[in-house]
């Protein structure tokens, strides 16, 4: 309502001013017809008609009249230059932030809400120039002021640093027109005022601080890169160090262009995906999973078979799994790819310099362009004292030792509750391990939304993991050569045994070893880099989990585009990382699969939205397989398909989960999922039936009536 006053106010006060004629005094003929009396009502009383005159003005520029060159023109011919320059640039600053405050009140939401994506890149500009921007603007004449005005009210800038930006950006116009008005008998026109050199000159300043800006930076990146010399020619157009996802990318895409590139990795091409994580874990949940469909086989009218499995064979096929998938990221393809590939150890020596210290012994060293750092991340292992003692694997380590063994670890303790966690612990569990999970926080997958971490836990819990949420590891003990964890809830410590103890609390970027130090490139959790994913130095960037900010393998390969195109081509052309559009997936049985926003962020962002559910229990599909459980959730924003965010619980969640990607990726709402034809029976016949609930939710209920009576009259 407050909104819809001030509208009102503003449209009633310019049909004042129209239906009175009150604008025929903004135009230059009709200021120089009433300047005779104007000047008449100043001498009877001079400070009530400047008040009078400034009040206007605000008001003119508040209300968006266009007229303020007529106005400005007027002060300098009844005021005289200097106290004309004073009223006027305090005026028109003002009326303009109150423009520009009305603007944001009125209009903003709105616009954020029906273009908030596409706002947000421009409030990112905002943000880091709005300043030099708005500057700009004020400078050069062709653009409107009142324009200006309500535009910026739509983004993010602080209203103080509009207020102080306008002030100093509109006085040189100011200073001009006011001066002109002085002389106001000599003009017949505005175009009088603005010669082309004034205009050239306007435009020189509004470029000015861009150039000033410019010249910084050039004077920064000199005092970065001081202390080094930088080499006459290059042995290298790029160095790649670390042949996991994001660096096999980067030197892919590298190679491709025709560039000269060297990939260096100095343990296993494929990096953790390959060799301890994704492939060897899902090769892991697979074996494991029809184990539990053998021990349940009364569900398909079979019958069932328990512990009619060997952990080895299980064990020995996860290594033949790796030993297929080998070849594709193998130092012979990306030979043949074009890329120069080295088996040894990398340390920057310069910002153009890397020693390498091969397998062999042998020590080389290159001058490069431009390098990328792609040396990812291991399992972090927690300072739990005795841990040492007792022993530990992770998820990278557990392979090798777990493939000795006949059986699976009788006791099992799984230490975190993320997504690694619950995935081996779900995995040793239905192999035949005893297993407890510890999770310290009051739920297990605690990014996900409460409904999903409680839906884990039931499925986990299911397959006979004991889940302790709430319990702070402590310490590792030895007593009577028994493994205990001592873990502690709330005042109560409790001895859990264990025969094998699995880290899965994190993983940590690799950040020592290649020569950051010596660089002066300060690194915490991950190493700093800018949109562009440029370090200190802009011609070293980096890519994947050393980089952050997710630790997933499809975002390493995304950002290694980035990182080759930048590190190539970034002199002429950069581009900034998306990240706008991000899935991920937990391969728990069920999965787990989620794209932008759930509802505990949605929440906690403040951003509003609708939920459509569809439960896949109803599916026929679903049915049919027997894995009828879980649902889609999809959040839209209110009254509109447009998706926000989409989680799944189910059968192959992670598949279904690539159509609602596709569809945010292109700005496609439910109505063209709805209206896209699926195969019977399939499962991503569930996304469509999901953007049938929405559909169904939002039907023209009035439109429907009509129609009803319209049948009604049809049967008489």
């Amino acid at each position: 309502m407050k909104k819809i006053m001030i509208v009102l106010i503003v449209v009633s006060l310019l049909s004042a001013l129209f239906f009175f004629d009150v604008t025929e005094y903004l135009t230059l003929n009709g200021f120089k017809n009433s300047q005779y009396q104007l000047i008449l009502w100043q001498k009877q009383n001079p400070l009530v008609f400047a008040f009078s005159f400034f009040f206007l003005y605000v008001l003119a520029t508040a209300l968006s009249i266009p007229g303020a060159a007529i106005f400005t023109l007027a002060a300098g011919a009844l005021f005289g230059v200097w106290k004309g320059i004073l009223l006027v640039s305090f005026a028109s600053s003002i009326g303009a932030t109150l423009a520009f405050m009305m603007s944001r009140y009125v209009l903003r939401d709105t616009v954020q809400q029906h273009f908030g994506k596409k706002l947000n890149t421009l409030n990112a500009g905002i943000k880091k120039d709005g300043a030099l921007y708005l500057f700009g603007l004020r400078l050069v004449p062709l653009f409107p002021f009142f324009v200006v005005n309500l535009l910026m009210g739509l983004t993010s800038i602080r209203v103080l640093t509009f207020y102080w930006v306008s002030q100093i950006g509109m006085l040189a116009g100011t200073i001009v027109y006011v001066n002109a008005g002085t002389q106001i008998s000599k003009i017949n026109g505005l175009n009088d005022i603005l010669s082309v050199k004034l205009f050239i000159s306007f435009l020189i300043l509004a470029i000015f601080p861009f150039l000033a800006s410019g010249i910084l930076r050039k004077l920064q990146h000199n005092k970065i890169y001081a202390r080094w010399k930088k080499p006459k020619s290059f042995d290298r157009n790029l160095i790649v160090i670390g042949a996991g996802a994001a660096g096999l990318v980067t030197s892919y895409i590298a190679a491709a262009v025709k560039a000269k590139v060297t990939l260096v990795e100095a343990h296993k091409m494929g990096g953790d995906c390959l060799n301890y994580g994704c492939v060897p874990s899902k090769a892991l949940i697979k074996s494991a999973k029809l184990v539990s469909q053998m021990a349940h086989a009364e569900r398909y009218g079979l019958n069932s078979s328990t512990n009619n499995f060997s952990f080895q064979s299980v064990m020995t096929r996860i290594q033949t799994v790796i030993a297929q998938i080998e070849p594709h990221d193998s130092i012979e393809r990306y030979t043949k790819l074009g890329v120069e590939v080295l088996s040894g150890y990398a340390k920057i020596l310069d910002p153009w310099t890397v020693e390498i210290k091969l397998n062999n012994g042998e020590v080389q060293r290159l001058t490069t362009r431009s390098i990328v750092i792609a040396t990812g991340a291991q399992p972090f292992i927690p300072a739990l004292l005795g841990i040492e003692n007792t022993g530990y694997v992770s998820s990278d380590t557990l392979w090798k030792k777990f493939a000795q063994f006949d059986h699976a670890p009788k006791q099992l303790v799984v230490l975190g509750g993320g997504p690694i966690g619950c995935e081996l612990a779900q995995s040793f569990a239905r192999l035949g391990s005893r297993v407890t999970q510890i999770e310290m926080s009051d739920r297990i997958m605690n990014r996900e939304d409460s409904e999903v971490s409680q839906f884990a836990q039931k499925t986990l819990i299911a397959d006979g993991v004991q889940v302790l949420t709430q319990h702070t590891a402590l310490r590792c003990e030895i007593n009577n050569n028994k493994k205990y964890i001592v873990v502690k809830n709330k005042d109560r410590e409790l001895l859990i045994e264990f025969d094998e103890l699995i880290c899965a609390v994190g993983r940590a970027a690799r950040l020592t070893g290649f020569g950051l130090e010596e660089l002066g490139i300060s690194a915490h959790r991950a190493i700093p880099v800018n949109e562009y994913l440029e370090t200190i130095y802009p011609n070293i960037y980096c890519a994947g989990d050393v980089a952050g900010p997710y630790q997933l393998t499809h975002v390493a390969a995304h950002q290694a585009w980035y990182a080759a195109v930048n590190a190539l081509f970034g002199k002429y052309k950069r581009f900034k990382v998306d990240y706008s559009i991000i899935p991920w997936t937990t391969f728990l049985d069920p999965e787990i699969a989620r794209v932008g926003l759930n509802e505990q962020e949605a929440c906690e962002k403040n951003i509003a939205y609708e939920i459509t559910r569809y439960g896949i229990d109803d599916l026929d599909r679903a049915i049919t397989d027997g894995v009828n459980y879980g649902f889609i959730k999809v959040l839209t924003v209110p009254d509109k398909d447009t998706i926000l965010g989409v989680t799944i619980v189910g059968e192959h969640a992670g598949e279904l989960l690539s159509e609602f990607v596709l569809a945010m990726k292109y700005k496609l709402g439910l109505n063209k999922i709805l209206g896209t034809i699926h195969t019977y029976p399939t499962f991503s016949e569930a996304n469509k039936y999901t953007a049938g609930e929405w559909r169904r939710a939002h039907a023209p209920k009035k439109i429907l009536q009509w129609a009803e009576r319209f049948h009604n009259w049809k049967r008489r």
